[in-house]
């Protein structure tokens, strides 16, 4: 099977250049899809890494859009009511007509990160226990059946509507490196979307996560951020650059987990050959640079993807 190449649509980048257009970021999806690009993504944030929100934006891109899977990158529902994001994501479900795949994870700890936890009303510290219940809730509301719940989120025998287009729920990926969490993700998920840093890393992590899963089949995925410019100390330093721009932090640091690759467009490839090699079946792509340029080279080449 060819590995699967998804666009992330710049809804961070936008903000960051003052510009609040959502009409301009469907135009990019539409310009992805129509290269040829298998699915599109949107990441979240609210105060950390301000954007458009991304529930509303699958919504726009699934009936603008069609023949493309959807999905987040990654999104953080513990922020979140699981009741009401279990209806958003049925509805959002049915409107792509079972394409949605959710990213998730449970976010990283950094002051803005709790900051915008703060601001959410949500206690960061319990941040993985509502995860986790709070997925288990809504795989619970989504199976049609009338549900009764003790826990964070009390219910009795109430049911909701819609269900989602896939039987049981979308597709449910988790963004994780840590020991813990390839066991949460083992036994509890659909896939696995890690964001790096190298192809070494993934495929001992994978073997990692595949010896926690057994039999049963579980998706490889991973994020990786990308500049395709012929001068390749030049791609460097744009990644460099855009990465202090979007998180405050040296490109240096950021680098040490998180799969970046700047240089010509062969150079890109053979990079993400590694991730292929090391099991990744779909790898979502967010691009520095001319993003028009960059969609139109990797999708002429990624045959070469082997």
């Amino acid at each position: 099977m060819a590995t699967k190449l998804g666009y992330l649509i710049p809804t961070r980048e936008h903000i960051m250049r003052g510009e609040h257009s959502a009409r301009t970021l469907i135009d990019a999806g539409r310009r992805a899809a129509d290269l040829g690009l298998d699915s599109l993504w949107v990441g979240d944030s609210l105060t950390a890494r301000p954007r458009h929100d991304p529930l509303t934006m699958l919504a726009g891109l699934a009936t603008a859009i069609d023949g493309v899977e959807l999905g987040t990158a990654v999104l953080l529902p513990a922020l979140r009511n699981p009741v009401v994001l279990a209806q958003q994501l049925a509805t959002i479900d049915q409107l792509a007509e079972g394409r949605l795949i959710v990213g998730a994870g449970i976010a990283a700890d950094a002051p803005t990160v709790r900051a915008e936890f703060a601001a959410a009303g949500v206690p960061f510290e319990k941040r993985v226990g509502r995860f986790m219940e709070g997925f288990r809730l809504m795989r619970a509301l989504w199976s049609g059946e009338p549900v009764s719940w003790e826990g964070r989120w009390p219910l009795e025998d109430q049911s909701l509507a819609p269900l989602p287009f896939q039987t049981g729920g979308p597709r449910i990926w988790i963004g994780t490196a840590s020991d813990a969490g390839l066991r949460r993700t083992a036994e509890h998920f659909d896939g696995w979307f890690p964001i790096g840093p190298d192809a070494t890393t993934i495929r001992s992590k994978r073997a990692e996560l595949l010896g926690h899963r057994g039999d049963k089949p579980i998706t490889t995925a991973v994020y990786a951020t990308i500049a395709i410019m012929e001068d390749p100390a030049a791609a460097e330093q744009a990644i460099d650059d855009y990465l202090f721009e979007y998180y405050g932090m040296p490109g240096n640091i950021m680098r040490s987990f998180q799969a970046c690759c700047g240089g010509p467009l062969d150079q890109v490839l053979d990079f993400l050959q590694g991730f292929v090699d090391a099991g990744a079946e779909h790898i979502v792509l967010r691009f520095v640079g001319d993003h028009d340029r960059g969609l139109a080279a990797i999708a002429s080449a990624r045959t070469a993807l082997r």
